[in-house]
């Protein structure tokens, strides 16, 4: 049975990943909270300087609720109380300071009026941040723990709609590169037939950015029902397809003007570019052997540079004018 390597410990390792920060994890957790305890969320994810140097009366005047739901809040995060919450959003305020140096910080969302310069820059921002944050959200014990399920599958189905189906059919085909048998739906009915089909050796794996998608989350619960390993890939863990076997987070912020939209996508394909060199790292052999053999098989598709060259020439000839020899 293929099993991931573990991290040796010796000097040439990479360093580990910085461990996700406490904004990230409310921002994950945002949808799941009662209303209340989601003002004190936004409140802390919008501005969580201000709410460190904030007492407790503060923060409850300043999101309408009483000092009781705060410290409710704060349980629910997993925090014993205010005052630890306050410690780690100070600790880690100064940390990105340091970290960001001269440079400001960019406001996600796009105003009416932005420039265009300003709207390249905003968008690029929240894209990049959506990749560096899911990489620091990774928990890599259960990404390891899909890989091995996956390298050992039967075969691998993947249900995503919408934006979602993209990315599904994105890990499909890096998984059919390296020979395993996977299959990509995005028709509610479809998924729902295949994933009746499944059984103990195979694994599912469903992608919803909200976590809430109806057609997703059927067709991973059918899949779990057959005995199936289910894996979620998702913004929002505790929400409904959270009930996962496995369930790897993503930490892309939505905006106003769907910016953001990008960026989950992003940030699922930094999840499946994640899963697919683990799986190729772990069955290096084969996996090289099927990339050389697939990279043969269309290398004939691809414009040579001779045939290049010659196309270059030709166009070049077409825009010579008559009578002109030089």
């Amino acid at each position: 049975m293929a099993q991931i390597p573990k991290p040796s410990g010796g000097r040439g390792d990479v360093p580990s990943p910085p461990v996700p920060t406490t904004v990230l994890r409310i921002r994950s957790l945002l949808p799941s909270l009662a209303p209340a305890e989601q003002r004190v969320a936004q409140r802390v994810v919008d501005d969580p300087e201000r709410a460190a140097a904030s007492s407790i009366t503060q923060l409850a005047k300043d999101c309408a609720t009483s000092e009781a739901t705060v410290i409710r809040f704060c349980r629910t995060i997993d925090f014993s109380g205010y005052r630890e919450l306050r410690l780690a959003l100070a600790t880690e305020a100064g940390q990105a300071r340091g970290a960001r140096g001269n440079t400001a910080e960019l406001a996600s969302d796009i105003n009416p009026d932005d420039t265009l310069v300003t709207v390249v820059q905003k968008i690029a921002y929240t894209d990049a941040r959506a990749v560096e944050e899911t990489g620091a959200a990774m928990d890599v014990e259960v990404l390891r723990a899909v890989i091995d399920a996956m390298s050992n599958a039967r075969r691998i189905d993947v249900y995503g709609v919408g934006a979602s189906a993209f990315v599904g059919a994105d890990l499909q085909q890096k998984l059919h590169r390296i020979g395993l048998t996977s299959f990509a739906w995005s028709d509610a009915h479809v998924m729902l037939t295949s994933a009746a089909l499944l059984e103990a050796s195979d694994v599912a794996i469903g992608i919803s950015h909200s976590g809430t998608t109806i057609d997703t989350v059927q067709a991973l619960t059918e899949a779990g029902r057959r005995g199936a390993r289910t894996v979620a890939i998702t913004n929002f863990p505790r929400s409904p397809i959270g009930f996962a076997d496995h369930v790897l987070t993503t930490a892309a912020r939505e905006t106003m003007f769907r910016s953001g939209a990008t960026a989950s996508r992003l940030a699922q394909l930094t999840v499946v570019d994640c899963l697919f060199v683990g799986l190729a790292q772990i069955r290096y052999t084969d996996s090289r052997s099927a990339l050389e053999t697939t990279y043969e098989a269309v290398r004939g598709l691809r414009l040579s540079d001779d045939r290049r060259r010659r196309r270059n020439d030709a166009s070049a000839a077409r825009n010579t004018p008559a009578g002109n020899d030089d």
